[in-house]
């Protein structure tokens, strides 16, 4: 593996690093806390800005406290260019030290040699960290990012659109009520042609990938014979679940139905959107966000998304992970931020935003509260997408989008999975 290559060689000379005043360890300094006036570069997705802005506030005065003269630049990101951003900036002179990444991204990071190992021990509840959290950072043993919050997919609906249309203020229980439900919908708000019952757009991946999920199949398999992931979308299992799912797009998305899921709290926030699945953090943005809707307040609500064959649907379980970059001169400081960042405290104010933490401990009083209760009690039946070396290749060269875009276009189901496959195929086993 590559990472065992690099660790021969040396990282530092493979992406050319020099010590510039780093200890052994891979970067600190022995100056006392006053004395030390660097700057620590933090990227951090979005939700931080528009969700918990006060916890990245509270979090950096307590650093400032500590190290009065380091500065922290915390620079935000979008998920649609943060890695094409990351790759060129590692490969500058002007990179982050501390960087925010999607579970799914971890991988091919560790792998390629571009993170640091980190010790559990340095940070709070790390022996309750959640599992499918901890299975991303960690490779032959070692881990090299820590656990940042847990997110899990769920129904988030307006419950007076549903009072009004079907007479109860909950959602179905099941998918066959939750279909005459959405009839009713349709029936009761359907005049507007910009109004959806559910919008469940085409390209949402993670949805579509819950229904093959919840008929029993999965995206790729780990053959032990060949000791190499092969793309499973063409068993039956997996057809039958992304059929279903692109036959409900088609049914009850009125709108665009090529998109993906980037604007649909926003529709749901202009109330042309009765039900929309996806993070439960959503439902905060759908009322507060930037664009949301105040006047929703207390009437968007979540709840577990009903599945095919009588059963809840699988979740994919979610959430992001912080990494020190290995080329940084300033690891001690990125491991202390990261630190307070992910601290029992902070962990709260996370959990105070509806959002999952990123330990067990603090997510099992989330199992009662009404409001947190779907996304907390789908984390341990929760899916995952496949640990391989190149996952995130898949991710970024949009393999999975691209097929439901053409099954919504109208290739035969079994055609554009088979196509699917091959790619993931091509790109699934690769380190690059």
């Amino acid at each position: 593996m590559k990472r065992k290559l690099m660790a021969a060689i040396g990282v530092a000379a493979l992406l050319g690093i020099t010590a510039c005043g780093s200890d052994e360890s891979g970067g600190g300094s022995s100056a006392a806390p006053e004395d030390r006036d660097e700057t620590l570069t933090v990227w951090l997705m979005g939700e931080a800005d528009s969700t918990w802005p006060e916890l990245v506030t509270e979090v950096n005065e307590k650093f400032a406290d500590v190290y009065p003269n380091v500065k922290v630049n915390v620079q935000y990101q979008q998920w649609g260019d943060k890695t094409t951003k990351l790759d060129a900036a590692l490969g500058g002179s002007e990179y982050p030290d501390v960087v925010e990444l999607g579970n799914t991204e971890t991988m091919t990071y560790i792998l390629n040699g571009v993170l640091a190992e980190i010790d559990p021990a340095q940070y709070d509840n790390s022996d309750t960290w959640i599992g499918g959290l901890v299975d991303t950072c960690t490779f032959e043993g070692a881990m090299y990012c820590v656990p940042y919050y847990a997110g899990s997919r769920v129904a988030i609906f307006n419950a007076d659109m549903f009072e009004q249309a079907t007479g109860s203020a909950e959602l179905p229980e099941t998918e066959d009520e939750l279909l005459e439900a959405l009839a009713a919908l349709d029936e009761e708000f359907g005049s507007d042609q910009a109004y959806s019952p559910t919008y469940l757009a085409g390209r949402n991946w993670h949805a579509a990938m819950s229904y093959v999920a919840g008929y029993g199949g999965q995206i790729a398999e780990f053959d032990e014979d060949s000791g190499e992931w092969k793309g499973t979308l063409s068993t039956p299992e997996a057809q039958a679940g992304i059929e279903h799912y692109i036959n409900l797009v088609k049914e009850w998305n009125r709108g665009d139905q090529t998109k993906d899921e980037e604007d649909h709290s926003l529709a749901m926030a202009q109330e042309k959107a009765a039900l929309i699945y996806g993070n439960g953090w959503e439902a905060g943005v759908v009322v507060h966000g930037e664009e949301g809707n105040p006047e929703l307040e207390g009437s968007i609500l979540v709840a577990g998304m009903p599945g095919p064959n009588g059963e809840p649907l699988p979740s994919f379980i979610g959430g992001s992970d912080l990494a020190i970059v290995e080329k940084s001169d300033i690891q001690d400081l990125a491991a202390e931020w990261i630190a307070l960042f992910t601290s029992e405290e902070s962990m709260e104010v996370l959990a105070g935003k509806d959002t999952l933490p990123n330990n067990t401990k603090q997510l099992e009083p989330l199992k009662e509260n009404p409001t947190t209760a779907p996304m907390a009690n789908a984390v341990p039946d929760a899916w995952f997408t496949p640990i391989a070396p190149g996952w995130s290749t898949i991710e970024q060269q949009s393999v999975l989008q691209n097929m439901l875009l053409e099954v919504l276009r109208g290739t035969p189901v079994e055609e554009a999975t088979a196509a699917a496959d091959a790619k993931i195929d091509e790109l699934i086993n690769s380190e690059a």
